[in-house]
């Protein structure tokens, strides 16, 4: 079973957010209930993206290890997706394939 990619990129931007949020939030007045919220958010967000990551069925190894990365990695795996579907058919390492 093969995820949407349309589900990898809500939870990329949704792990971007609240990884800025929580970061803000340190930086200025450290509210409590906003860091006890955005943590567990992020971290749901962030499991969601590497899940969804390697489960795409175009997605190479480089797209499976961009997806760990946090904060920015479900954005990286992504633009790695749309890269390899602009340039052509691409095997399950990221070499090219030929059609037979």
């Amino acid at each position: 079973m093969t995820v949407d990619v349309r589900h990898l990129r809500v939870a990329a931007h949704l792990e971007l957010a609240s990884l800025i949020i929580m970061l803000a939030n340190i930086a200025t007045v450290h509210l409590k209930p906003v860091s006890s919220l955005m943590g567990p958010a992020h971290g749901c967000a962030y499991l969601f993206v590497v899940v969804a990551a390697w489960r795409v069925g175009q997605a190479t190894t480089a797209v499976r290890a961009a997806s760990l990365l946090p904060g920015v990695g479900g954005l990286l795996a992504l633009r790695l997706l749309d890269r390899a579907r602009t340039t052509g058919r691409h095997g399950r390492d990221g070499e090219e394939t030929v059609p037979s």
